[in-house]
């Protein structure tokens, strides 16, 4: 494992623990924190600005919410990460909140990764 991916695990731990207004918080300061940054190449395009979810959002509105958000992206390509996400909230009882805050996490990750975001 990578320090990077070290990183994004404390992170993503640190982030689970925190309520839906604190975690919007937190990824107003991280985009502020990336604001400051040189630009790296394959970060030309802006990510798209997230629209806040309602404090009881399901998993499901989440989803539909994440697709208005990033409508360039491939849903075929999400399908795989988005449906585990689903089956360890329906199926393993974890919390409707860290799922939302992992899916927002592979959204943005994809969207940097895909090359049809310029």
């Amino acid at each position: 494992m990578t320090m990077a991916d070290d990183t994004e695990k404390k992170l993503l731990q640190l982030c689970r623990r925190l309520n839906a207004e604190n975690r919007r918080s937190l990824v107003a300061y991280a985009e502020f924190l990336a604001g400051r940054e040189p630009a790296a190449p394959a970060a030309s395009a802006p990510i798209p600005q997230s629209e806040p979810g309602p404090e009881n959002e399901s998993v499901v509105m989440a989803i539909k919410r994440l697709t208005r958000v990033y409508p360039m992206l491939d849903r075929r390509k999400l399908m795989g990460p988005t449906s585990d996400l689903i089956s360890q909230h329906a199926l393993q009882g974890r919390p409707a909140a860290d799922i939302i805050a992992e899916l927002e996490i592979v959204f943005e990750r994809h969207y940097r990764e895909s090359g049809d975001n310029a």
